[in-house]
Order: C-alpha cells, then structure tokens, then sequence
C-alpha cells in the first residue's frame, strides 16, 4: 500500500513553496475539464515511456480523478527507485476541498 496525503496537506505544501512535483496521470480530455495549473501532465499509459521526464531527487505527488489511478502510477514509481504518494480524492477532492473553481466532473 502506498502513502497518501490529503489535498489539505497537499494546499500547504505549495503555499509553503516545498520542492515537489504534483504529478496528474489522466487522460488529455480529463485536463481539459478540470486541472491545477502547477502540476505536471503525464497520461498513466505514458508513465514508464516518460519516467525520465520526472526527478529522482524530488517526491512526487499523483493525482487522477478519484485516486485510483495515480495509486497504481504511485506504486509504479516507487517500485523503480523514486519517492511518490498518492494524492487521495484526487482532482476532485481538491475542488471539493479546496478550491471550487476546479469543475467537477
């Protein structure tokens, strides 16, 4: 089982400019509907194509709609070698949550 934080934790770790990546697993479709504009686009079929792309030295935060998704992708990364949790609820928590600008869907 692979760690998770809560989008309230997630919202303070950017207000406090903490070095991370957020790292969204959907589909191009699923951003154009709703997305946060920092985090980092990667569809999950691409991940081990792209795995490159993401720092080693950095933790990495997945997200997906509900947090599905970006657990396996989670799980993925942190079996070869990077540190990564799972941002539970997902996009739509963190409209819920925290900013209800971010459409539901």
């Amino acid at each position: 089982m692979i760690a998770e934080i809560s989008v309230d934790e997630l919202e303070h770790r950017h207000a406090a400019e903490e070095t991370f990546v957020l790292l969204d697993v959907r589909e191009p479709d699923e951003l154009a509907r709703a997305s946060i504009p920092w985090a980092t686009a990667i569809p999950m079929g691409e991940i081990s194509a792209r795995m490159g792309e993401l720092p080693r030295d950095a933790q990495i935060v997945c997200m997906c709609h509900h947090g599905s998704r970006s657990e396996r992708v989670a799980e993925f990364l942190a079996a070869n070698g990077y540190d990564a949790v799972n941002l539970a609820g997902g996009i739509d928590a963190w409209s819920r949550a925290i900013d209800s600008d971010v459409p539901r869907y």
